[in-house]
């Protein structure tokens, strides 16, 4: 996925069109267009300006979502989640059987 099409992604992520964008950002509708076809790449004042309005910057320029601060949350479940991401669909929907499952034995377990 390039830059343009992540730009374009996160755009439509926090439900905003391009020329509401580009007046945000201080650009034209046209730079914006050209952003997100990968025409041109955006300077910091617009990544800045983009940034105060939610879009998560470091996904846009690198393609890795920023990580989000979880209380409580270990190494052992980040990686935990990080490889669940990185499943076939079909081996989520099973890891999410194996889990409601252990989860039924475990609750009926307590009663």
């Amino acid at each position: 996925m390039t830059m343009g099409e992540r730009l374009k992604e996160e755009r439509q992520r926090i439900g905003v069109n391009q020329t509401v964008l580009a007046e945000k950002c201080g650009v034209t509708k046209n730079t914006q267009l050209a952003y997100e076809k990968g025409e041109r790449s955006p300077d910091t004042a617009y990544l800045a300006n983009a940034a105060l309005l939610g879009l998560d910057i470091l996904y846009v320029v690198t393609g890795d979502a920023t990580p989000q601060v979880v209380e409580g949350y270990t190494a052992v479940e980040d990686k935990l989640v990080n490889r669940y991401r990185a499943l076939p669909q079909a081996d989520q929907e099973a890891i999410h059987r194996i889990v409601d499952a252990m989860w039924e034995l475990s609750s009926k377990g307590r009663e």
